[in-house]
């Protein structure tokens, strides 16, 4: 067991004396200004389509929401079940 945490911790040591001598060149340094352009006007694309959606999605539920009180709002049997039968109040 000692040995293999030996080991172990000599490899992560390797790795990371590779990645510094490397430069630490980061994939925003590779890619060219244009490409990377792309990338990110297609991520606001993508941002700006589910925002939509999302927005969406809640317009049609407030939607149903509002369809479903109006529907119970006309029966006679829901609302008197749910009023509050205190009429002293209202004198």
């Amino acid at each position: 067991m000692v040995k293999k945490r030996n080991t172990q911790s000599r490899q992560s040591s390797n790795r990371t004396s590779s990645r510094e001598e490397s430069g630490a060149a980061t994939l925003k340094d590779i890619l060219s200004d244009e490409v990377l352009g792309k990338l990110k006007a297609q991520a606001k694309e993508i941002k700006a389509a589910d925002a939509a959606r999302q927005e969406e999605a809640r317009r049609i539920a407030e939607e149903k929401k509002k369809a479903e009180q109006k529907k119970l709002d006309n029966n006679f049997e829901y609302l008197l079940e749910n009023s509050k039968l205190d009429w002293h109040k209202y004198k």
